[in-house]
C-alpha cells in the first residue's frame, strides 16, 4: 500500500511540475494549492532533497524546484524514495537475506511476476504524464 508519504510526494512533484518558471516555488504556496499541511511536506521535502529529486534554498526568493526536467522523473523512482521497496513479500524486499524455503517455495515466481509488474507500471510512468502542462 502506497503511504501518503508517497502520494503526498507525487502531489509536490506534480504542483512543481505545473508552476515551474524557473523561480524557487515556496513550500506555503504548495500546501496551500495541495490543501495538505506544510508541516508535513517540510519532513517529505526534506527527504526529497536528500534524494537528489529536489533541490531547495532558504531564505528570500527561496523554496523548491525539480532537479531535472518533469520528463525525466518516472512515478516509480518518486514512490521508491518515499516507501522503499515496492517488493509485495518480505523475502523480496530484502535482497541481502536468502530465504531458506526459496528453493522449494511454490508461491515466489507468483510474487515475483506480481512484483515485475508493479514495478513496470511505476517506472514507465513519467510524472509529465499525470500533470496539466503535457
Amino acid at each position: 500500500m502506497i503511504s501518503t508519504k508517497g502520494r503526498y510526494a507525487l502531489r509536490v512533484m506534480l504542483d512543481l511540475a505545473e508552476n515551474e518558471d524557473g523561480s524557487y516555488i515556496p513550500l506555503k504556496d504548495i500546501a496551500a494549492r495541495q490543501g495538505l499541511s506544510k508541516k508535513y511536506l517540510e519532513i517529505i521535502v526534506k527527504d526529497m532533497v536528500t534524494g537528489g529529486l529536489l533541490t531547495g534554498a532558504s531564505g528570500k526568493g527561496g523554496g523548491y524546484k525539480l532537479c531535472r526536467k518533469p520528463e525525466e522523473y518516472s512515478i516509480g523512482e518518486i514512490l521508491e524514495l518515499m516507501e522503499g521497496t515496492l517488493s509485495s513479500v518480505a523475502c523480496l524486499a530484502d535482497k541481502t537475506t536468502d530465504c531458506p524455503r526459496r528453493s522449494e517455495c511454490r508461491t515466489i515466481p507468483m510474487w515475483e511476476e506480481y512484483d515485475k509488474m508493479v514495478h513496470d507500471f511505476f517506472y514507465s510512468k513519467k510524472l509529465t504524464d499525470l500533470t496539466f502542462k503535457s
